[in-house]
């Protein structure tokens, strides 16, 4: 990528974290480089992927996104990028002005394209998929209706959005990428299908593995999905809150309720001294009067997977192994020696 067009693009970038806060130091200087490996290729299309992931995230709906989740996600394809940038220098055609992609060469570039495609997929999957309408189906289990927000659960919005992503992609790439004579527009045509399906793919893959890696946590008393910051773990414990019926307060402590109540429990039990702490809190968040805090149960749950992996992880084993997959279709496709994944 020309410096004249890299270094005003990375700076805005750092500019705009700094500015707005949305990044530690250490998130910061990530994101830089980040940057900077995309801008190492001679393509411009590494960096414009890495632009359009982020802005077909950040548009498909109000929510706004983590950035260092996205960082995590665009890891496997800097990983490639650098791979196959030192592969062009070593063939001597890193500088080359000419320099196009070859049908039949360079499948580091299909697992480059294929990994944006598979996060970008999951992305609006995710993001679009959780306003649907009708509940999500579990992957592993199509039988059972999961609540929105469910790791592994899917919908059809929600692949329709995936396929989406994908095809954005798997677009942009075309457009993008100096293809040599050698291919035919049935050959892009059929690149593009198969970058686009590789984002579906990618899509169902992160539900599979969500699903049985990862722990989805619900809230026992509005049965919605809790969702960690940044893709981090959700604290299953800690969370002493449980709504007793107002019957069983009233019974208690006779007249009153609401904060009067709350006081005459403690009078008449000592032992609920602890819930009347938490009782005030959930008040003092906006619970209504009658609502008690028990500190003899938890409020949420392990609905669905297992306490493996957090969403990150999730999302980078999901794009290395889809990466991985097509790069070796690639071969198989175009005759190559597996060894040309790894030019190492």
């Amino acid at each position: 990528m020309k410096p004249v067009i890299a270094v005003p693009a990375i700076a805005a970038l750092v500019l705009r974290a700094w500015s707005r806060k949305s990044l530690t130091p250490v998130g910061i200087l990530t994101a830089f480089i980040t940057a900077v490996v995309h801008a190492i290729h001679p393509w411009s299309v590494c960096f414009a992927l890495l632009a359009v992931f982020f802005l077909a995230g950040t548009s498909a709906t109000k929510v706004k996104h983590d950035i260092k989740a996205k960082l995590t996600q665009s890891a496997n394809a800097s990983i490639l990028i650098l791979l196959h940038a030192w592969q062009l220098y070593k063939e001597g055609t890193y500088a080359k002005d000419d320099l196009c992609w070859r049908r039949g060469s360079d499948v580091l570039v299909v697992g480059i394209v294929a990994n944006y495609a598979a996060t970008c997929a999951d992305t609006l999957s995710s993001e679009l998929g959780i306003l649907s309408r009708s509940n999500p189906r579990l992957v592993t289990a199509p039988w059972r209706v999961v609540p929105p927000g469910t790791n592994g659960g899917v919908s059809v919005a929600g692949l329709s959005a995936g396929l989406l992503g994908g095809f954005i992609i798997a677009i942009a790439s075309t457009l993008l990428i100096p293809f040599c004579d050698n291919w035919t527009l049935g050959d892009k045509v059929n690149y593009t299908l198969a970058m686009a399906l590789a984002g579906l793919g990618g899509s169902i893959l992160d539900s599979v593995l969500g699903a049985v890696l990862q722990a989805s946590v619900i809230d026992v008393h509005s049965g919605k999905v809790v969702e960690g910051a940044g893709g981090r773990k959700v604290l299953l414990h800690g969370h002493p809150m449980h709504f007793k019926p107002a019957a069983e307060l009233r019974s208690k402590v006779g007249p009153g309720e609401g904060k009067d109540g709350i006081a005459k429990t403690s009078a008449v039990d000592p032992s609920l001294d602890e819930s009347v702490k938490v009782t005030r809190t959930m008040q003092k968040a906006g619970a209504s009067g009658t609502a008690v805090g028990d500190p003899q149960h938890e409020s949420r749950k392990v609905a669905v997977g297992n306490d493996i992996l957090d969403n990150n992880a999730v999302n980078f084993l999901m794009a290395a192994m889809v990466s991985v997959a097509s790069m070796v279709g690639a071969c198989l496709i175009w005759d190559v020696p597996f060894s040309s994944i790894l030019p190492i």
